[in-house]
C-alpha cells in the first residue's frame, strides 16, 4: 500500500442533498479507525461530535455544531433532509460506542431508517451509517453488505471504503481489506485512511511501518478525536515494544489535548501498571470506567485488582461484566472477545467455548480465534485449541497475549520448545497482562529448569 498521494485521483462525488457541511459531519463520524487489542471497531470521535445529553450545555448557549442536540434540532426544522438524519444516526452510533449504552443503537437505526424514507436510493451517507452501525453491533456480514452498497452508490467516497475495509478485516478477509484501505487512501490520504493503513501493517507484525503510518495520521489529524486516537495507538505500540515510559509520555501528551479521553486513560493505566505504579493505574482505570464502562476497561481494572489481592474490588467489576453479558445475550448479539476471555478465566470455560463458536460464525477475526483457543484450552481441549491459536497468529500479528495463550497450549501438549519460543516472544512486553505476565515468567522458568 502506498497512501502517499496528496490529492484524490478522481474528483469527489457531489454532496448529498444534506449539503457539504452535513456530509463532512458524516465523514468525520464514519472514520472508524481500526480494530486493536480486542479486535473491536472503534469510531474516531471527531471534535465536532459532542455526545453530551441535552441540557448539559451552558445555560443560554447554542448547542455545539455537530452535537447530537444540534443535529436533533436540525432534523426537527428540516425533517426532509436525508443528510441530517444520516448525521444524527452516525452521532448516535458514536455515542453508543463511547458510552457502552446499547439502547442508543436503536436510536441510531431509527434515524438512519428515517433518512432512507426521505431518500431511498443512492443515499450514501445513510448506507455508510448503517454499515458502521452493523459493525458496532458486530454484525460484520451486514456491515459488508452496507459498505458494498455505499461504494456502489458513491465510488469516490473514502468513508465508504473505510467501512468496507473494517468489515473485510473482521471477516478475516485481510487481502480484500488491504485493497479497500488502498482505495480509501488513494481517494483521500487523510488521518482515517492512514490509520487504517497503519493497522493493516500492525496485523502483519510490521510495527515499524505501522508506527510510521500512524505518525503520519497524527500529523494529518484535523480533529481532537483524530489526534487522541493517534496518540493512543502510538502509545499502545510503545507498550508492545516493551517501552512503558514512552507510552506514559505519549498518553500524557494526548490527554493534554483531550482531557477525559477514556481510551487514553486506559492506556495510561496499562503503562503505569507496567512501571509498577499500581495506585495511579487503578485511578486511571476507574476514571476511564466512570466515563465509559466498556468491557475491556472493566476487565482490565478487575484483573489488576485481582493481581493485587483486592478480591472484593475485582468482583465488583466482574459483576458489572456479567450484567453486561446478560444484556448482550438477551439481545442475541454475538459475544466480544473480552466477554469470551472473561468467561474462560472467571466463569465457565465450556460456556466460553459456546460463545466463541457463535461469534466465529460471523467474525473469523484473529482475536476471536485467540479467544476461542483459550476457551478450548480452559475446557481441556488442547489439540483443538492449538489449531485456533495458530490461526490467531497466522497474519504475523505481534500480540503478547496470543503468544502466551499458544505457549500454554504447547506446554499442555508436551511441546516445551515451542512453548519456550512463544513465552520468550510474549515477554518482550514484560507486563502484557496483570495476571498472565507473571504466569508466563513462572512457566518459562519451569521449562528452563526442567531436565
Amino acid at each position: 500500500m502506498h497512501p502517499d498521494h496528496t490529492e484524490p485521483p478522481h474528483p469527489p462525488s457531489p454532496p448529498s442533498r444534506g449539503g457539504r457541511r452535513l456530509r463532512s459531519i458524516v465523514v468525520t463520524l464514519a472514520m472508524g479507525v481500526a480494530m486493536f487489542a480486542a479486535g473491536a471497531v472503534v469510531l474516531a470521535p471527531g471534535q465536532n461530535t459532542d455526545s453530551r445529553p441535552s441540557g448539559q450545555n451552558r445555560p443560554g448557549a447554542s448547542p455545539p455544531r455537530g452535537s447530537i442536540e444540534a443535529l436533533q434540532d436540525r432534523v426537527t426544522r428540516l425533517p426532509k433532509d436525508p443528510g441530517g438524519w444520516a448525521a444524527l444516526g452516525m452521532a448516535y452510533v458514536q455515542q453508543a460506542r463511547s458510552t457502552a449504552d446499547p439502547a442508543t443503537y436503536d436510536r441510531a437505526e431509527k434515524a438512519l431508517r428515517t433518512s432512507f424514507t426521505v431518500l431511498a436510493e443512492d443515499n450514501t451517507d445513510a448506507e455508510i451509517g448503517m454499515g458502521a452501525l452493523a459493525a458496532a453491533r458486530h454484525d460484520f456480514p451486514a456491515a459488508l453488505r452496507w459498505a458494498r452498497k455505499a461504494t456502489a452508490s458513491d465510488p469516490y467516497s473514502s468513508s465508504a471504503y473505510g467501512v468496507l475495509a473494517d468489515a473485510y478485516t473482521q471477516l478475516g478477509r485481510y487481502d480484500e481489506a488491504d485493497e479497500a484501505v488502498q482505495k480509501m487512501a488513494d481517494l483521500r490520504p487523510d488521518a482515517a485512511s492512514l490509520a487504517r493503513a497503519s493497522y493493516s501493517f500492525e496485523l502483519k507484525g510490521d510495527t515499524d511501518r505501522a508506527r510510521a503510518l500512524m505518525s503520519r495520521s497524527l500529523a494529518a489529524a484535523a480533529t481532537r478525536g483524530d489526534t487522541s486516537f493517534a496518540h493512543n495507538v502510538l502509545a499502545t505500540l510503545d507498550l508492545q515494544d516493551g517501552d512503558p515510559r514512552a507510552a506514559l509520555a505519549r498518553t500524557r501528551t494526548g490527554l493534554k489535548a483531550a482531557p477525559g479521553d477514556s481510551a487514553l486513560l486506559e492506556t495510561r493505566a496499562r503503562a503505569r501498571t507496567a512501571l509498577g505504579d499500581t495506585t495511579e493505574a487503578l485511578a486511571d482505570y476507574r476514571a476511564a470506567v466512570a466515563i465509559a464502562p466498556l468491557p475491556h476497561y472493566l476487565l482490565g481494572l478487575g484483573e489488576l485488582e485481582q493481581s493485587l489481592g483486592h478480591r472484593e474490588q475485582a468482583e465488583e467489576q466482574y459483576t458489572l461484566l456479567r450484567a453486561q453479558d446478560r444484556i448482550r445475550e438477551a439481545t442475541g448479539d454475538p459475544a466480544d472477545t473480552d466477554a469470551i476471555l472473561f468467561e474462560a478465566d472467571h466463569g465457565d470455560p465450556r460456556r466460553a467455548v459456546t460463545m466463541a463458536e457463535q461469534t466465529l460464525r460471523t467474525r473469523p477475526f484473529v482475536a476471536v480465534h485467540d479467544a476461542y483457543a483459550w476457551a478450548l484450552h480452559k475446557a481441556g481441549r488442547d489439540s483443538q485449541s492449538l489449531v485456533q491459536a495458530d490461526k490467531a497468529l497466522a497474519t504475523g500479528a505481534r500480540s503478547a497475549l496470543f503468544r502466551y495463550h499458544r505457549a500454554v497450549v504447547h506446554h499442555a501438549l508436551g511441546d516445551s520448545e515451542a512453548a519456550r519460543n512463544d513465552l520468550t516472544e510474549a515477554l518482550r512486553e514484560p507486563a502484557f497482562h496483570p495476571l498472565h505476565a507473571d504466569a508466563a515468567r513462572e512457566l518459562l522458568q519451569r521449562i528452563d529448569t526442567t531436565p
